[in-house]
């Protein structure tokens, strides 16, 4: 049989993944936060992109997301050269012409007032920028989040020092983690300057009692003891307690008492003292600024009693497509080869803006209402717990909500990936209403795991030190109330809750350290 080369036409089906449609998958499992970024950077790159603000209203030849405020003509500043000094002379009242002279009144302030005023709108702020107000001074305007370091040096220079110590000092600065901890050998320190282990120990002495106490220790026990002498509490007993805190850690509570020399009431108060303290004082410097957590989604309950659910409209980037400048670059002229070529790029590229742009726009529309369509649901699914708290939480997974609303599990688990909702019961990821099932004993409506592990640490919660439940205690309660569970279940969720066993609580509790119910 001759080999030879030939054309074959076959048909076939195959899912493409093009770039739009791999953007709207993007869109819908990135959070709030990661969304305003994403978009930010598309409306650095789109010349066609603009942001609705919501102030004003947009021009009735764009299309935008959200159009309850695009009736009327947007208003525009004249930010050139001409303008910005129009502006000015308007606020200061000023004739170019004639004799520009000021009394001692308040026009001049008032002018100053009106020009700050001005400068701010041209700068995208609001307000008053006079400094003579309250908070109106930069200084005011300004956070700092000192670094550790930072804090740490602006403290050893007011120390007294030679220049020796000064040197030594800050090795040992640099020589400090992220938790205020000294973990290079003070030899090793002491070779690298040259100078004796003994220089370097006298300075970390004076460094130590730098705020926040604690930092420029070389272990667990000598931070805790730093902490405990800046409080005047490292007595003997307190000092033989921290050379024992692995005894501590194994709950070995009447071997502690032995070693300390105290009853039962003063090693419960040593060690609520010790759980006061701070083993890693460094962390409360320099680290990230702590974002506040906004939901995107409200759930509020109606007149009627019934579920509104809406979309928290902060967390949605409004945007529009400026059309009209679109049909401006692409008007048509009458240019030589050499411009019809260029032009006919500049259409190319303001045409691939435009097909991206409304991609966009669709694709935010698209995500907001699968959003809350996919929460509507879990609110219909979850009406229980919304009504009588967690303990009422239904067993739920993705097939069943993706089925209700007629989608794939996959855009579902997108959905609700990095989303919260704001319920009446508190603040929520969405994968929180997600939860596995425990059947029950008379093959009734099934358990969520969720609610278990609530039934399970309010009945530890309530335990008396005299009668604590055991897991097989436990399993026998919850099957009275219809649960069928299995001890080692019982056991996986206790852990999962960091709750120790019944013989540690017993301990525990008689010795004071843990509330009883």
């Amino acid at each position: 049989m001759a080999l030879g080369p030939r054309l074959e036409l076959r048909q076939g089906q195959a899912l493409v993944m093009t770039p739009q449609l791999q953007q709207a998958i993007k869109l819908l499992q990135l959070s709030n936060l990661e969304l305003t970024a994403y978009v930010e950077q598309e409306l650095e790159r789109n010349p066609l992109l603009e942001r609705l603000d919501g102030d004003g209203p947009g021009e009735d030849t764009r299309d935008s997301f959200d159009t309850a405020d695009a009736d009327g003509p947007a208003e525009r500043l004249d930010l050139s050269s001409d303008g910005i000094a129009d502006k000015a002379r308007e606020a200061m009242d000023v004739d170019p012409d004639g004799d520009n002279t000021f009394n001692n009144d308040s026009g001049y302030d008032a002018a100053n007032a009106d020009i700050g005023l001005a400068s701010n709108y041209i700068s995208g702020r609001g307000g008053d920028s006079r400094f003579d107000e309250d908070g109106g001074g930069l200084e005011q305007t300004l956070s700092e989040n000192p670094s550790l370091r930072e804090h740490v040096q602006d403290q050893w220079l007011l120390m007294p020092a030679n220049v020796g110590d000064r040197l030594i000092g800050a090795a040992l600065i640099d020589a400090l983690d992220e938790a205020g901890y000294i973990t290079e050998p003070l030899d090793d320190i002491a070779a690298r300057l040259g100078i004796e282990a003994d220089e370097v120990e006298a300075v970390l002495v004076d460094l130590q009692t730098i705020e926040p106490a604690g930092i420029f220790a070389r272990s667990l026990k000598e931070c805790l003891g730093i902490q405990l002498r800046a409080r005047d509490r490292l007595d003997p007993a307190m000092q033989a307690l921290l050379d024992n805190l692995e005894m501590l850690a194994k709950r070995d509570i009447p071997g502690l008492m032995r070693i300390c020399g105290v009853d039962q009431e003063d090693i419960a108060d040593m060690v609520q003292e010790i759980r006061a303290l701070n083993p890693k004082p460094g962390l409360l410097f320099g680290g990230e600024p702590v974002q506040t957590l906004v939901p995107d989604v409200y759930i509020r309950r109606a007149n009627d009693g019934s579920w509104t659910v809406e979309l928290n409209s902060d967390t949605l980037p409004r945007v529009l497509v400026n059309s009209r400048y679109y049909a401006r670059v692409t008007k048509p002229e009458k240019t030589n080869s050499a411009q019809n070529s260029q032009l006919k790029q500049t259409k190319t590229y303001m045409s691939d803006c435009l097909n991206s742009a409304n991609w966009l726009v669709k694709s935010l529309d698209q995500r907001a209402q699968t959003i809350l369509k996919v929460a509507s649901e879990i609110v219909r699914q979850q009406d229980a717990f919304l009504r009588h708290g967690v303990s009422h939480l239904k067993p739920l997974n993705l097939r069943a909500v993706a089925e209700a609303i007629e989608m794939h599990e996959s855009t579902v688990s997108r959905v609700t990936s990095n989303k919260t909702m704001a319920t009446p019961r508190g603040i929520f990821e969405m994968k929180y209403f997600f939860t596995a099932s425990i059947a029950a004993t008379d093959g009734g409506e099934a358990f969520s795991a969720e609610s278990i592990r609530h039934r399970i640490k309010t009945l530890i919660d309530a335990e008396s030190a005299a009668d604590v439940l055991s897991d097989d205690k436990i399993v026998e309660m919850l099957a009275g109330k219809g649960v069928d569970i299995a001890r080692r279940t019982v056991a996986k969720y206790r852990e999962a809750m960091n709750i120790p066993s019944s013989v540690e609580r017993r301990r525990l509790k008689k010795a004071g350290l843990l509330k009883a119910g």
